[in-house]
């Protein structure tokens, strides 16, 4: 699968489930900063990201939002 603008061109031809493995800056538009700034949070992987509840929590609401319209 090609992942595009998701991921940082250097991860572009890894698997999903490496890119889960991957530090955040993996994704498109974070940086080694954010990894610093992530941690400090218990993020250390995208799959971190994906699974901290903060960012379920968010995305709930923002599916719930787009059925409101």
């Amino acid at each position: 699968m090609k992942f595009g603008k998701l991921v940082d061109k250097a991860w572009e031809d890894k698997t999903a489930a490496e890119i889960l493995q991957a530090p955040p800056s993996a994704l498109e538009g974070l940086t080694e900063k954010h990894d610093e700034q992530l941690a400090a949070l218990g993020i250390k992987t995208v799959g971190d990201l994906a699974s901290w509840k903060y960012a379920k929590r968010a995305s709930a609401l923002a599916d719930l939002a787009d059925t409101d319209k």
